[in-house]
């Protein structure tokens, strides 16, 4: 059974910073991406950040330059640094990894949320 399991996240201030992280577990056929998708309440969820297995990485526009996705292929772990974060960027952020058939898998979702 896959499992995505994610942690960081949680309340900081305008400009400030915070890490998420997202860990797979059984998958059996490997990983072919894994990404970072945000859904802001009345909103419908959008791709923030993702990376193929050949460490090629796309980004959402409005996190350009500001965010970081990179991957641990090791531990099958994908890490999404966030610099300068807005008020804009408060969501509940979702681990998104797809197998080597193509097939999603979601993790249960972590929230940020930026305020001062």
């Amino acid at each position: 059974q896959v499992q995505l399991v994610e942690s960081g996240g949680g309340l900081v201030q305008p400009g400030g910073s915070l890490g998420l992280s997202c860990a797979v577990s059984g998958m059996i056929s490997g990983i072919y991406a894994m990404g970072w998708y945000r859904q802001a309440p009345g909103k419908q969820r959008e791709l923030v950040a993702r990376i193929i297995s050949l460490g090629s990485a796309t980004y959402a526009d409005s996190v350009k330059g500001r965010f970081t996705i990179s991957r641990d292929n090791a531990k099958n772990t994908a890490y999404l640094q966030m610099n300068e974060l807005k008020p804009e960027d408060t969501a509940v952020y979702y681990c998104n990894t797809v197998d080597g058939w193509r097939r999603d898998y979601w993790g249960q979702g972590t929230q940020v949320t930026v305020s001062s």
